[in-house]
C-alpha cells in the first residue's frame, strides 16, 4: 500500500511559524509535565499556579528570577553565537567555570583594592579564560574537522574537575569549617547590588551584550559572514570567506561571554567560588538559545521565562516537596519538544488523495 502523505521540506517558512512552532512546544512540553506531576500524586494545575506565584507572585521573586536570567542570558547569547554558525558549542558550561576560575586567580594573587581596576581585571581575565577553552575546540573544528560536539562536551568535565581542585586543594578557605570553598572576596572585587536586593549590575552587562550582538548579526559584514557560513558552508568558501579564521573567532568569542557569565556569578552573587556555583547554567543556554531562535532581544525573554521556571521550582521543592530532578524534567522536556518542533519549521507534511 502506498503512503497516504509525503514530507516536503519548505521552500519558505512563514514568519508566524518562527514564534508559534516554539510557544506550541512549550505547550506541549507543560502538557508532559502535567501528566508527570499527576504521577507524582501533585495537582498540575497547583503545582504550575505555586511556580508562577513563587517567581512572579512578588517583588522578591521578580529579583530572584532577573538573577537567574542574567547568567542564562549571557550563557544563551554565547551559544547562540556559535549556534548561529551551525557550530554546536556545548560547553559554556565548562567555559563558565573557566572564567569564574580565572575571576578567582585574579583576586587571589593581583588584587588591587579598586574597584574599577580589580574588576577590570576580572573581566578580562574572564573572557581570556572562556574564550581560549572554547578558541580550542574552534580550532579542532576548522583545521581537523574534529566534531565540536564531542569536544566542548568533554571540556566541560576538565573544567569543573580543575575548579574542584582549586577548591578543595590549595585555594580552600581554611575558615570554612571542612564545608569546599574559597576564601570570601573583598568588598572591592564584589559587583554592586540594585536596592535591597541579590540583583546586581551584571544586568545592564547581558542586556549591553545583547543589543551589541544584534548589531553585530544584523548590520556587520562579519555578522553576514557568520550567518553565510552557517546557511552554506560551500557558498562561503566559494566566495572567499575565511571560515577557519571565522570558526575559531566565533568560538573564541562565544567562549569569553560564557566566561564573562561566571565572572559575574561569582562576583555578583556568590563572592566566592564553590562546587555547583554555575547550577548548569551552561547547559540551560542551549534550550534558550533555541527558544530564541538565536535571536539576541529574544534571549533576555527567554532567559526570565527560565528563570522562573527555576524558581518556580525552588517553590516546588519547598511548597510541594517534589525533588529537584522533578523540574529538570521539566526543562528536559522543553528542549525535546523545542528541537522537535523544528521538524515542523523545515519540512510540511502533504496528504495524498486516494487516486493520486
Amino acid at each position: 500500500m502506498k503512503p497516504r502523505f509525503r514530507i516536503e521540506r519548505r521552500l519558505e517558512v512563514p514568519s508566524w511559524m518562527n514564534w508559534s512552532i516554539p510557544a506550541g512546544a512549550v505547550a506541549v512540553a507543560l502538557a508532559a509535565g502535567a501528566v508527570l506531576l499527576s504521577f507524582l500524586g501533585v495537582s498540575p494545575l497547583a503545582a504550575y499556579k505555586a511556580m508562577v506565584q513563587g517567581s512572579l507572585g512578588d517583588a522578591w521573586g521578580i529579583s530572584e528570577t532577573i538573577v537567574k536570567a542574567i547568567p542564562l542570558t549571557l550563557a544563551g547569547l554565547a551559544v547562540g553565537l556559535a549556534f548561529t554558525m551551525v557550530v554546536w558549542n556545548i560547553g559554556a558550561e565548562g567555559q563558565i567555570v573557566m572564567g569564574a576560575l580565572a575571576a578567582v586567580a585574579v583576586v587571589r594573587y593581583a588584587f588591587v583594592d579598586n574597584s574599577l581596576v580589580i574588576l577590570s581585571l576580572m573581566f578580562l581575565a574572564a573572557c581570556i579564560a572562556g574564550g581560549l577553552w572554547a578558541g580550542f575546540a574552534g580550532f579542532l573544528k576548522a583545521r581537523w574537522n574534529v566534531n565540536e560536539t564531542i569536544t566542548t562536551l568533554m571540556m566541560n568535565y576538565i573544567a569543573i574537575l580543575l575548579a574542584d581542585y582549586f577548591i578543595y586543594g590549595p585555594w580552600r578557605d581554611p575558615s570554612s569549617l571542612g564545608f569546599p570553598m574559597t576564601t570570601p572576596f573583598p568588598d572591592a572585587a564584589r559587583l554592586p547590588v540594585l536596592g535591597g536586593t541579590r540583583v546586581h549590575v551584571g544586568i545592564f552587562l547581558a542586556i549591553g551584550l545583547a543589543i551589541l550582538f544584534r548589531v553585530l548579526y544584523r548590520w556587520t559584514k562579519w555578522g553576514f559572514e557568520l550567518r553565510v557560513i552557517g546557511n552554506n558552508p560551500n557558498a562561503a568558501r566559494y566566495a572567499g570567506i575565511n571560515d577557519l579564521k571565522n570558526v575559531v573567532l566565533a568560538m573564541f568569542l562565544s567562549g569569553a561571554v560564557a566566561g564573562i557569565a561566571g565572572m559575574t556569578e561569582v562576583a555578583g552573587l556568590q563572592g566566592r567560588l564553590q562546587p555547583g556555583f554555575s547550577g548548569g547554567y551552561g547547559f540551560t543556554a542551549i534550550i534558550v538559545a533555541w527558544l530564541a531562535r538565536l535571536n539576541p532581544m529574544a534571549t533576555i525573554l527567554v532567559s526570565f521565562l527560565l528563570g522562573a521556571l527555576l524558581v518556580g521550582g525552588d517553590t516546588l521543592q519547598v511548597v510541594m516537596r517534589l525533588p529537584l530532578a522533578s523540574v529538570q524534567v521539566l526543562q528536559g522536556l522543553i528542549l525535546f519538544c523545542v528541537l522537535g518542533a523544528e521538524f515542523f519549521r523545515n519540512y510540511r507534511i502533504v496528504f495524498i488523495r486516494g487516486g493520486e
